[in-house]
């Protein structure tokens, strides 16, 4: 199992590009079961969960190409298995996206119960509460997700009992081919989603009001290929500029969008960090210690919960003490344990964690739980005195694409170590 080891204490300096959104890509890639027609995606970062989607895809039967600029090909024509089996989503949550898809397409879908990180209960229970709304009979089956709709769906009005992103855009790609106009009521407003529509629009569908709580999808007989661009990064760019702001150093990152992360760069501000945008760029610095602030996660445009764990990571080093409220994930503090080891000071209370910050942390070995907790301990890491070991990684290599190599050009000191059982180290990438 690989690791990551840091050599911290380095303050991180120069500019790197973002990577396409996972969070993005991965609904874009599941709506190319709808085109009729070969649709091409620009900016498809090289992740784990995409290969595992692009897997997916490919056992159904589409086409798929990836070449060496970020570009991927797909042509969904001759897929011909409206099912996705347990070994192929067993570790991504977003394999679920391809449900209302695969019903919209072939009036029916097999899909098993997805899973991804251990940061709480993410059920699909309004998922297919919105496609039995649309006409579908739902049944489980040997732990398999049994969707029927023989005669196509229906447009409805769908309400959403509270904010669900993957329910927004499952039940949106459904809605395009259903006959007649789907309401989504209290939909998730992520730019994520917003990209979605914007795609789902370039090739054909009608589809109003994304990036509100009320979208409005008017069914169409087909959709075409075409061309689709994945967004930045957003998770990615607040990553890294925090990894400049932990460390006190002074990191820019490009290929951008600000105004996708206005809520994080506020927070950034009000803690003492400096903050410099243009269009496509932001930069970040300190010259001081940051100060503590509060922060709750909520649904876009709130503080999204994927950056929770990193903007803790920068708040166990601030002057003053935070509170961290956590309002979407049940069990997303997992991470406090393993900063603790590192000499982090953190209480927690229910959903609420307080951070009394410290002057420097330690560096230890740790162990990753879940995406974004990885991130946090990486970044604990760059700014802790000594050695710090992160094992279980595989979870960072879901949404972070090369990240020693882009840190390692900002100046950090990390490397991966692959290990297997029999002969321990079997080799190191650094970057420095």
């Amino acid at each position: 199992m690989d690791q990551i080891v840091i050599q911290g204490g380095r303050a991180l300096h120069g500019c790197i590009e973002s990577s396409g959104a996972k969070n993005a890509a991965l609904p874009l890639l599941a709506a190319s079961i709808l085109a009729d027609g070969p649709v091409v995606y620009h900016r498809i970062p090289h992740l784990m969960d995409i290969t595992t989607m692009m897997t997916l895809l490919s056992w159904q039967g589409s086409d798929i190409t990836y070449d060496d600029q970020h570009r991927l090909h797909i042509d969904s024509r001759p897929a011909s298995k409206p099912q996705a089996p347990y070994e192929l989503v067993k570790t991504m949550r977003a394999s679920s996206l391809v449900l209302g898809p695969l019903v919209a397409r072939f009036g029916r879908a097999r899909v098993s119960l997805p899973g991804g990180c251990a940061i709480g209960a993410r059920p699909i229970d309004l998922h297919l509460m919105g496609l039995e709304r649309m006409g579908a009979v739902v049944r489980m089956e040997h732990g398999d997700v049994v969707v029927e709709a023989p005669q196509g769906l229906l447009g409805a009005q769908i309400d959403f009992p509270q904010v669900t992103v993957t329910g927004t855009e499952n039940l949106m790609m459904a809605a395009v081919l259903a006959k007649g106009t789907t309401i989504l009521e209290n939909a998730a407003r992520e730019p994520e989603v917003v990209n979605l529509a914007d795609a789902l629009r370039q090739l054909g569908a009608d589809i109003e009001g994304d990036g509100s709580s009320r979208v409005v999808v008017r069914g169409v007989e087909r959709i075409s290929g075409g061309d689709i661009h994945v967004i930045a990064d957003r998770i990615e760019t607040a990553t890294y500029l925090a990894a400049g702001l932990i460390t006190g150093g002074d990191v820019t990152v490009t290929d951008t969008d600000p105004t996708l992360l206005e809520t994080f760069l506020e927070k950034i501000v009000e803690a003492g960090g400096n903050v410099e945008c243009d269009e496509h760029r932001i930069r970040c610095y300190t010259s001081n210690r940051l100060r503590a602030c509060d922060i709750q996660t909520a649904p876009h445009p709130g503080f999204p919960t994927d950056l929770q764990a990193q903007f803790m990571a920068l708040m166990c080093i601030a002057e003053g003490n935070s509170v961290i409220a956590e309002t979407i994930f049940e069990n997303r503090f997992m991470h406090v344990q393993e900063l603790c080891r590192m000499g982090a000071d953190i209480h927690l209370d229910g959903h609420l964690a307080t951070v009394h910050g410290v002057k420097k942390l330690s560096a230890a070995q740790v162990m990753a739980t879940d995406l974004r907790a990885s991130a946090s301990l990486v970044l604990a890491g760059l700014a802790a005195t000594g050695e710090t070991t992160i094992s279980r990684v595989y979870h960072i290599d879901r949404g972070y694409e090369r990240i020693e190599e882009k840190l390692g050009k900002l100046g950090a000191c990390i490397e991966r170590r692959h290990e297997n059982s029999d002969s321990g180290i079997r080799g190191v990438m650094l970057y420095a």
